[in-house]
C-alpha cells in the first residue's frame, strides 16, 4: 500500500496536468507584482457592434454632357448645387448654336439633293423616250433590209452582195443600239442612286442636328438634390492626389460625355458602412441601429441592418490585415436636413447573450495567428488558446476559458522582456517548454 506522503504527491501532479491540457505549456513566473489582471466573468450580455460609415443614396441618376462630335460645348444654364428638382425640370443646357447652323446646312444639302433627283429622273425619262424612238428605227432598217434580201432572185448577183451586206450591218447596228440603251439605263439607275443617297445622308445629318439640338436641353430624370460635379476639364482631364477642382458653373467649356452633375434621390438615403470578421458573425438583417450623425450633434436616428456583405473587401495598400465586410443600414425614416457623404456613427444591436463569458479585450492576444490570454496558475502565467465569439463594449465574448479564471490585462512574456532589456539582465525565467 503506498504512503499518504506518495498518494498526496501523485493527485497534486494529477490536478497539475489537468490545469495545463487546455493551456500551451508555457509558463512565464509571476515575479512582476505589476502585471495587471483580471477576473473572467459570466453575465448575461446585449451584443453591440460600434462602427463608422456614411450616409449615400440608393437611387442617383448622372447628368453628363450629350456625346457630341465636333469639338467642346459651352454650358449657358445650370442649375446649382443643392437645388430640388423634379422629374421632368431642366438641370442642364448648352449653346446650340453650332449645331443649329449644321441644321441649316443639312436642310439646305437635302434640298439640292432633291432637286438633283428630280433632274435624274427627267435626264433619264428624255434618255429612255430617244432610246426607245432609235431602237424603231433599227429595226425597221433590219426589216427594209430583210425585204430587199428577199428580192435577191430577182437581182443582179451584185446588187444581191449589196443587199446582204445592208442586212448585216442594219442588225448591226441593232444590236450596238440595244447594247447602248442597257448601258444607259445602268447609267441612269447608278447616278438617280448616287442622288438618292446623298439625300439620304442629308437627311440623317439633319435628324442628328436635330437630336443634338435636343440633347443640349437635360432634363432630371428623376426627383432629387442637384451635385454638381468638380470641373476635370479645366485641368485637362489629369486629376491628382489632393488637388481641388472648382465646380462647374454656366459658361465653362466641356467634353462631349462628362461627368457634370447628379440628382440623388434623398427619400432613399441609406448608411454605408464596413466591420472587422469578428463583428461579420454576429451581424444579421432587420437588426436594430442607433445612428449619430456628426453634423448634427445632439441628435439620433434609428434604423435596421438591410445587408451585411458575404464576401470582404481589402484594398492592397491598406495595412490592416483584417479583411473588411460592408454593411447597409435603412433609416427607418428620412430628413430634409440629411445629405449624402455625411459621417455617422452606428450602435448595432445583436442578440442578447444568456450566461456569456467575457473578459475586457485588451485581456486577448495575438500568438502564431491564434487568439490566446494568460491564465495566472501555479505560480506565473499560463498562455491558453480561446475562442473570440464577439466584441461588445469593449469585451471580448469567449468559449474555451472557465469563469472566475485570472487573466493577465497585459502580455506578462513582453513585459518582463521588456524589464529585464532595461536593466540588462540574463533572460526570464519560464516554465517547461518555454520557447
Amino acid at each position: 500500500m503506498k504512503s499518504p506522503s506518495k498518494k498526496t504527491a501523485l493527485l497534486l501532479l494529477l490536478a497539475l496536468s489537468a490545469g495545463c491540457m487546455a493551456c500551451r505549456q508555457t509558463t512565464v513566473l509571476a515575479t512582476d507584482r505589476e502585471i495587471p489582471t483580471t477576473a473572467v466573468k459570466e453575465a448575461n450580455l446585449q451584443l453591440k457592434v460600434f462602427t463608422t460609415g456614411a450616409l449615400r443614396t440608393s437611387q442617383s441618376r448622372a447628368i453628363t454632357a450629350p456625346p457630341i462630335a465636333g469639338g467642346t460645348l459651352q454650358i449657358i444654364t445650370l442649375a446649382r448645387s443643392g437645388a430640388q428638382v423634379h422629374a421632368g425640370d431642366v438641370v442642364l443646357e448648352f449653346d446650340p448654336s453650332q449645331q443649329e447652323y449644321n441644321l441649316a446646312q443639312n436642310r439646305s444639302d437635302l434640298a439640292e439633293a432633291e432637286q438633283e433627283i428630280v433632274k435624274a429622273k427627267a435626264d433619264a425619262d428624255v434618255q429612255t423616250a430617244e432610246d426607245q424612238t432609235a431602237l424603231l428605227k433599227a429595226k425597221y432598217a433590219v426589216r427594209r433590209a430583210e425585204l430587199e434580201v428577199s428580192k435577191n432572185e430577182l437581182v443582179s448577183s451584185i446588187d444581191a452582195q449589196k443587199n446582204l451586206l445592208a442586212l448585216e450591218e442594219a442588225k448591226r447596228a441593232l444590236a450596238q443600239l440595244q447594247l447602248d440603251i442597257e448601258s444607259h439605263s445602268a447609267s441612269n439607275q447608278a447616278a438617280l442612286a448616287l442622288t438618292e443617297e446623298k439625300r439620304h445622308k442629308a437627311r440623317l445629318a439633319m435628324e442628328q442636328a436635330e437630336q443634338n439640338i435636343k440633347n443640349m436641353h437635360i432634363t432630371s430624370p428623376i426627383a432629387g438634390l442637384v451635385v454638381i460635379h468638380g470641373n476635370r476639364d479645366s485641368t485637362g482631364g489629369i486629376f491628382l492626389y489632393g488637388m481641388t477642382l472648382p465646380d462647374y458653373q454656366v459658361g465653362d467649356q466641356v467634353n462631349p460625355g462628362s461627368s457634370i452633375a447628379e440628382v440623388i434621390d434623398i427619400s432613399r438615403l441609406e448608411v454605408s458602412a464596413q466591420v472587422g470578421e469578428t463583428d461579420r458573425i454576429n451581424l444579421k438583417a432587420g437588426q436594430s441601429v442607433e445612428v449619430k450623425i456628426d453634423a448634427l450633434p445632439g441628435e439620433s436616428f434609428s434604423g435596421k441592418v438591410q445587408t451585411v456583405g458575404g464576401a470582404t473587401t481589402h484594398e492592397f495598400w491598406d495595412d490592416n490585415t483584417q479583411h473588411k465586410f460592408d454593411v447597409a443600414i435603412q433609416l427607418d425614416k428620412t430628413d430634409s436636413r440629411l445629405r449624402p457623404g455625411f459621417a455617422v456613427r452606428l450602435d448595432i444591436l445583436g442578440d442578447n447573450l444568456s450566461r456569456a463569458v467575457s473578459i475586457p479585450g485588451e485581456a486577448v492576444f495575438e500568438h502564431g495567428g491564434k487568439k490566446v490570454v494568460y491564465c495566472k496558475r501555479n505560480g506565473g502565467f499560463e498562455m491558453q488558446e480561446v475562442k473570440v465569439r464577439a466584441l461588445s463594449e469593449g469585451r471580448a465574448i469567449l468559449d474555451g476559458i472557465s469563469p472566475g479564471t485570472i487573466v493577465a490585462l497585459v502580455n506578462p512574456e513582453k513585459n518582463l522582456a521588456g524589464k529585464e532589456k532595461g536593466s540588462n539582465a540574463s533572460n526570464p525565467s519560464f516554465g517547461p517548454g518555454s520557447n
